[in-house]
């Protein structure tokens, strides 16, 4: 049974719009407000901010917590060309995280965000936003990002031309005749097999919208998360992280996509970056929120 939707998304969080007019995209935001300094929260490819809230309910005591909705995922747009790989470029998005934060430390008066905190390719461009803007966060936490494939780390991986997940992406079903029929469907799927009950109902709550029809569908369509994956290596993580000088900790998915060595190469080349392994898969904020809030406060409290 698919829970309240108003019990699943606190009723105090605004839902807001920002309109980034020179690069041409509207940004879904929630802000869960509360206590400290400004955290700046960014999802996985294909899902939306709102899966961040069992992990921002932990936070909101220590920080004023908003998450921002990927272009062509959740509530913001694409710009008007549409579903092209231009619009999915990470440098792109990268940029829009930038433009975020930046409106964020104008509307408050802080000069820095005290904690981006990014999950897959989220991670990635809260790394690549703090390399383009040294001291945009005073730290960043990176829940199992994504490291773009290199022609080297490629061939490492084995992954041939592109990575699978581009295929499996397109091949998704996008549209349900509701959304309990579409918790089913998902609750049957091994990607979806380990996300706590409630993460999965955030997932088809606020991950869907509703059609004319009578119908659901995918916010974000699965050909905008495969031109997502398939854009990554417009982002050399290598080349950019010894820029970022802050504090920085690596959430480690043992179960996840991508081995700890590469990370630890990431971290060699940075001066405040260490990692912490978690038994679980990628997808560890819908696993494991209860365990990625606490490191997050953790490393927030180390000096």
């Amino acid at each position: 049974m698919l829970a309240d939707p108003e019990t699943l998304v606190s009723d105090d969080v605004v839902r807001r719009r920002l309109r980034l007019e020179d690069r041409g995209v509207e940004i879904g935001l929630l802000d869960w407000g509360g206590d400290g300094p400004l955290a700046q929260l960014h999802h996985a490819n294909g899902i939306c901010a709102a899966l961040w809230a069992p992990v921002v309910e932990r936070l909101r005591d220590r920080f004023r917590v908003v998450a921002m909705d990927a272009r062509g995922h959740g509530d913001s747009s694409l710009p008007a060309a549409g579903r092209v790989p231009e619009a999915c470029d990470w440098e792109a998005m990268a940029g829009d995280l930038q433009a975020v934060a930046r409106l964020l430390l104008q509307e408050s008066g802080d000069r820095q965000i005290g904690l981006g905190l990014g999950h897959s390719f989220g991670g990635t461009l809260t790394l690549a936003a703090e390399s383009a803007q040294p001291g945009l966060y005073r730290r960043i936490v990176l829940a199992d990002p994504v490291v773009p494939p290199t022609p080297e780390l490629m061939a490492r991986m084995d992954w041939g031309d592109r990575p699978p997940l581009a295929e499996g992406a397109r091949r998704r079903r996008n549209v349900w005749p509701s959304r309990q029929e579409a918790r089913s469907h998902f609750a049957g799927k091994p990607l979806f097999e380990s996300w706590t009950a409630q993460a999965l109902d955030l997932y088809v709550t606020e991950g869907l919208r509703d059609r004319e029809e009578g119908q659901v569908e995918l916010k974000c369509p699965g050909e905008v998360e495969a031109l997502v994956f398939e854009s990554s290596a417009s982002i050399d993580l290598f080349a950019r992280v010894p820029a970022v000088t802050v504090p920085t900790l690596f959430l480690w998915a043992r179960k996840g996509n991508f081995p700890r060595t590469f990370y630890e190469e990431l971290c060699e080349k940075m001066s405040q970056a260490q990692i912490l392994d978690c038994d679980a898969g990628h997808l560890l904020p819908m696993e494991e929120p209860a365990w990625v809030a606490a490191q997050t406060l953790e490393c927030c409290s180390s000096t």
